[in-house]
């Protein structure tokens, strides 16, 4: 199979300007869903508002996220926030309960556990999440690959603690999705936001749900929520959708519009090809540190490298439009699809002088 780094296919469905190792924030919007939203806002300024293509623009990137992650569609909500559905399990927790987290883990993963106030939020260093699992946890919240330093967790332990423990356990994949392949069910709970690795604008996120999802209210279920929508307008809503759309936010269809189609570039490249690729050049850059006698934070196989006390060289590489970000003090790079050894070699002569 062809490189990433010399798929052309790859190439053309980008335009970035810049050494752009970013995308721990945001990714870069390839051609294709470019495209797709100038028709979408061309349509609604001439009168003819984009509705009826966009939710179908948001049920086909439910069906799209729903085979990255091995579930059928019916059990993937779409939404905008992973805060949101943080919210939304945390209103299903009853007093008392305690919640596990990784320490210094992402806040809209961890805070709407917080803010409840009447529950038991324990923080623990990631590499002891598993073993901090007890008697009497309700629940384990973890991001799988960590924002600031790029640490991926091991879920497969954690899975395991919180089974033998008789505690659910909710995964944020925004780190992941898109380039770490996860199955969905091998959690109770798996939300996303689509804006980093799987390419789409901000407004579109996703949640996996069990099967069984009879514990949890879907708090801010509106018309969309419906099992049929316009009969739902009014009211209350008298039926809700039997599948996860019940827990459906309200859609920005335009950012779904978009979705459509980096799903659809992310499906047919595989998150396991564009996670070698990415944890190669990753590797790269490591070396790279080593040589120039920084010392990156150990993240094996991780697409991010991040490098402790080093953030305020962000602002000297964005001089060299080599765009990375700063975080807790460490300098972040990330790498993607669209990268190359040649990106990493350009941040590395930048930082090396």
């Amino acid at each position: 199979m062809e490189s990433l780094a010399t798929d052309r296919t790859v190439r053309e469905q980008f335009a970035a300007e810049t050494t752009y190792l970013n995308t721990a924030s945001l990714g870069v919007l390839p051609r294709d869903a470019a495209d797709a939203v100038r028709t979408a806002i061309a349509e609604y300024s001439v009168g003819r508002p984009y509705v009826r293509e966009g939710f179908e623009a948001v049920q086909e990137a439910r069906e799209l996220f729903a085979r990255l992650v091995g579930v059928d569609a019916s059990r993937v909500a779409a939404g905008a926030s992973v805060a949101v559905y943080a919210g939304l399990l945390a209103t299903a927790l009853p007093a008392g309960a305690e919640v596990l987290v990784a320490d210094d883990d992402f806040s809209s993963l961890v805070n709407p556990f917080a803010v409840r106030g009447d529950l038991k939020l324990r923080s623990v260093p990631l590499p002891e999440l598993a073993d901090a699992v007890r008697p009497g946890t309700a629940l384990v919240a973890v991001s799988a690959v960590q924002s600031a330093d790029g640490r991926i967790a091991d879920l497969a332990a954690i899975r395991d603690a919180a089974r033998a423990h008789g505690a659910r356990t909710f995964v944020d994949a925004s780190q992941a999705a898109g380039w770490l392949p996860l199955r969905a069910d091998d959690f109770d709970y798996l939300a996303t936001v689509g804006y980093k690795w799987l390419l789409a604008p901000r407004g579109a996120a996703f949640l996996v749900t069990p099967d069984d999802r009879s514990d949890v209210t879907p708090v801010f279920a509106g018309w969309v929520a419906g099992e049929v929508p316009y009969d739902s307008c009014y009211g209350p809503v008298t039926q809700l959708a039997r599948s996860a759309r019940r827990f459906d936010e309200s859609p920005s269809l335009l950012a779904y519009s978009a979705a459509r189609h980096t799903l659809a570039l992310i499906e047919r490249l595989g998150p396991q090809r564009i996670g070698a690729h990415n944890a190669a050049l990753a590797d790269r850059f490591r070396a790279g540190l080593a040589r120039l006698g920084h010392e990156p934070v150990a993240a094996p196989g991780s697409a991010i490298v991040a490098v402790p006390g080093l953030g305020h060289a962000a602002e000297r590489l964005a001089a060299a439009d080599v765009l990375v970000s700063s975080r807790n003090g460490f300098l972040r790079a990330a790498f993607h699809l669209y990268n190359t050894d040649a990106d990493v070699d350009r941040a590395l002569d930048v930082l090396g002088g």
